[in-house]
């Protein structure tokens, strides 16, 4: 009798995956396929896509396990078939309904396969694999372990049999369809080729074109030998004849080459007359000219341009080289004068503050020499003047706090401030002593209250 392993080692047999899970389906066979570079996009192909598999109409079996088997005390389990029962194992790990639950479950995992297999069809996995899949299960019905409705897998199966026959049928269509888009291809790729060879004056990119027109050839298969004897002749042709084109113009520009060396000599002569101006930002502009006129005057024979431009540049570089060396020296300048504003900040820092009328008059002194100094750096300019700033706002700052604590109306509030607290503090200790506690402390409230207005009166002086 067969037995499973759950049954001899005792184990209980997890869940299966509920029925009608699939993973989530992949691209169709049939689909568009990247084509090689260069390629360009065709139509869609017209491949028919197989029928949408209905839900399953198989039951579950551990839903109701007993409806199709039954379970002796012996734990020998039976599927009940309309030609009568099958002994289709044992089970000895528990009572023995647990074991035709257990073989029910088992059922329920084929039909869990079946529909992975159908949503796989249905999604456009591969046919032919999914049929091979499904042509097993159906074969081993007859000898599964299982208890279901058997004779419905079986039906449900044979419906995705016929579905995954017709994907195979497709999948062949669409093989014959990427031959005839072969074809297609060639055919477009030799048209392309005899328009760039009557027409095209881009040499370089035509050039190039054709070259990607060969090497996308050479990947596309599956013509026939004879019409692809016959593209490639149409082809080469075309080649050939914009290969003549080609060197014809290209005969044109060593002419045009020989009037360019007769311009740039003359640039040349002009570039070198300039090198030694002091004019910095005039002759800076009429080199920015020769160069235009440079690139306008098209391109020389190789040595010749090389030599020209030789001389062209060496003009060009002294007299920049001259007026790099003239702007250093500025800038040495400029770096001095930011030191000594350096230090005259560090002077000013160091003013006394304590008494403003003496800080201001060194500050105007150093206001003074600071403006003699003269230009520093751009990129120091907003530091410096910063810092300057700063230190003259400290110095107004104490000028302004001189005068606050000098004020007569300021010192005259802090002296009714401190009147008033001493007030309330004074009927405080007089209500205390004649033991009305409630006043004493209303008293030391409204103190406490008028003490704060002092406090902050004073400090209004002192800051």
């Amino acid at each position: 009798m067969p037995e499973t392993n759950a049954a001899r080692s005792g184990a209980r047999p997890g869940p299966p995956p509920p029925a009608g899970a699939a993973p989530k389906p992949g691209p169709p066979p049939g689909g568009p396929r990247p084509g090689p570079p260069g390629a360009r996009p065709g139509p869609k192909p017209a491949v028919p896509a197989p029928p949408a598999a209905h839900p399953s109409p198989v039951p579950s079996a551990s839903a109701d396990p007993g409806r199709w088997g039954r379970a002796d005390a012996d734990g020998t389990i039976h599927l009940i078939t309309p030609d009568g029962d099958r002994v289709v194992g044992s089970y000895q790990a528990g009572p023995p309904a647990e074991g035709l639950e257990h073989f029910a479950k088992r059922f329920d995992a084929l039909v869990t396969e079946t529909e992975v297999l159908a949503a796989r069809i249905a999604g456009g996995g591969d046919p032919k694999a999914s049929l091979t899949a499904l042509q097993a299960l159906r074969d081993g019905l007859d000898e599964a372990h299982v208890v279901g409705d058997v004779a419905g897998l079986r039906a449900r199966l044979d419906e995705l049999v016929e579905l995954a026959e017709q994907g195979v049928a497709a999948a062949r269509a669409e093989r014959d369809r990427a031959r005839s888009d072969a074809l297609a291809r060639k055919e477009a790729l030799a048209v392309e080729a005899e328009k760039l060879a009557a027409d095209s004056t881009q040499w370089k990119q035509a050039g190039d074109r054709f070259k990607a027109i060969l090497d996308e050839w050479r990947t596309i298969k599956g013509v026939d030998r004879r019409t692809d004897e016959q593209l490639w002749k149409r082809y080469s042709k075309a080649r050939e004849a914009f290969n003549r084109r080609r060197g014809s113009h290209f005969a044109d520009l060593d002419r045009q080459r020989i009037a360019a060396k007769a311009r740039k000599e003359e640039l040349a002569a002009q570039a070198e007359a300039l090198a030694d101006s002091e004019e910095w930002s005039s002759t800076a502009a009429a080199y920015r000219d020769l160069m235009a006129e440079w690139k306008a005057a098209g391109r020389a024979h190789r040595e010749a341009d090389d030599a020209l431009w030789a001389r062209f540049r060496g003009a060009q570089d002294r007299f920049f080289a001259r007026r790099n060396e003239h702007f250093a020296a500025r800038d040495a300048e400029f770096a001095a004068n930011a030191e000594a504003k350096k230090q005259l900040l560090a002077e000013a820092e160091r003013i006394d503050l304590s008494d403003p009328d003496a800080a201001r008059a060194a500050l105007r002194d150093i206001q003074e020499r600071w403006e003699e100094i003269g230009k520093v750096p751009r990129e120091e300019i907003r530091t410096l003047e910063g810092r300057l700033r700063g230190i003259e706002e400290r110095v107004a700052e104490a000028a302004d706090a001189q005068w606050r604590r000098s004020d007569p109306e300021a010192q005259a509030r802090v002296e009714q401030f401190r009147a008033r607290v001493e007030q309330f503090e004074a009927q405080a200790e007089k209500a205390e002593s004649s033991g009305d506690r409630k006043r004493a402390e209303q008293a030391r409230a409204q103190a406490a209250q008028w003490r704060e207005w002092l406090e902050a009166a004073e400090g209004a002086t002192r800051s």
